[in-house]
C-alpha cells in the first residue's frame, strides 16, 4: 500500500489546524511530525504540547519521526499525547531492540531510522521486529533539502532485505521527495512517502492530489 504522510515541518504553524484538515481531505493518510531537540540534529521543532493540541483536531495517523538524543526518555509521553507510529533514529540509542519493545507495550507501532551515512545492514538486528523502516533521504534537521541520489540503492536494498526475510515491514523516505520525483524512490521499494515543502508550499490540497496521482501511475 502506498502513503502519503505531509511532514508538518513545513506548515504555517499560525494556521496549522486548518492546514492538517486540508490534507486529510485531499487523502493523505498519515501526518508525519518531526520531534528535532537541537542536540541530535541542529535544529529544534516542537514537542509533546503541540501534537497534543492537534490530536484534538484530527483522526488521521500520527506518524512521529523523533530526532531526538536518548528517545527512550519520552516514548510513554509520545505515546500518551497522541502518537500512533513511533520512529527513531537507531544513532541515537544503545538498545534498538529494547526501545522497539518500549513502543510496542504501549501499543504503539514501532519504526527505526537511518541517517544517510548509516550502513542499511544496520538495521537488520532488528528489521523482523519494526513496524517501519525510515530510510532518510537528505541529512536530518533541515526541511527544503535536495533528495540525494545515492539514496535509491540505499532504498532497494532496504527493500530487499524485508522482502528476502518475507517480512512486511514498511519502507518510509523522508527528504526532498515531490511529485515530480517520486517515481524514483517507489520503484526502489518505498511504499510510505513524506513530503514537507512539496504538500504546504502553495495550494495545499492539489500538492496532496498531485502526489497521489504520481501515486496511481505508478501502480498502472
Amino acid at each position: 500500500m502506498l502513503i502519503l504522510s505531509p511532514s508538518i515541518l513545513a506548515a504555517d504553524f499560525s494556521i496549522l489546524g486548518k492546514q492538517i484538515k486540508e490534507v486529510e481531505e485531499a487523502g493523505a493518510q498519515y501526518l508525519h511530525i518531526d520531534v528535532m531537540d537541537g542536540s541530535f540534529v541542529p535544529s529544534i521543532s516542537f514537542g509533546m504540547p503541540v501534537i497534543s493540541s492537534i490530536r484534538k483536531a484530527s483522526n488521521i495517523i500520527f506518524d512521529v519521526h523523533l530526532m531526538i538524543v536518548t528517545p527512550e526518555r519520552y516514548i510513554e509521553e509520545f505515546a500518551k499525547c497522541g502518537a500512533d507510529i513511533i520512529t527513531f533514529h537507531l544513532e541515537a540509542v544503545q538498545d534498538a531492540g529494547a526501545v522497539i519493545d518500549k513502543i510496542h507495550g504501549l501499543g504503539k507501532k514501532a519504526g527505526v531510522s537511518i541517517k544517510p551515512g548509516t550502513p542499511v545492514e544496520a538495521v537488520l538486528p532488528y528489521l523482523d521486529k519494526l513496524d517501519m523502516l525510515l530510510v532518510m533521504t537528505v541529512e536530518p534537521g533541515f526541511g527544503g533539502q535536495k533528495y540525494i541520489p545515492e539514496s535509491t540503492e540505499r532504498i532497494r536494498l532496504a527493500r530487499r532485505y524485508v522482502e528476502e526475510r518475507g517480512l512486511c515491514t514498511d519502507i518510509q523516505v523522508d527528504g526532498g521527495i515531490t511529485a515530480d520525483n517520486v517515481h524514483v524512490v517507489l520503484e526502489a521499494g518505498a511504499n510510505v512517502i513524506v513530503a514537507g515543502s512539496a504538500i504546504f508550499r502553495g495550494d495545499i490540497k492539489r500538492n496532496v492530489k498531485d502526489v497521489l496521482e504520481a501515486f496511481e501511475t505508478f501502480q498502472k
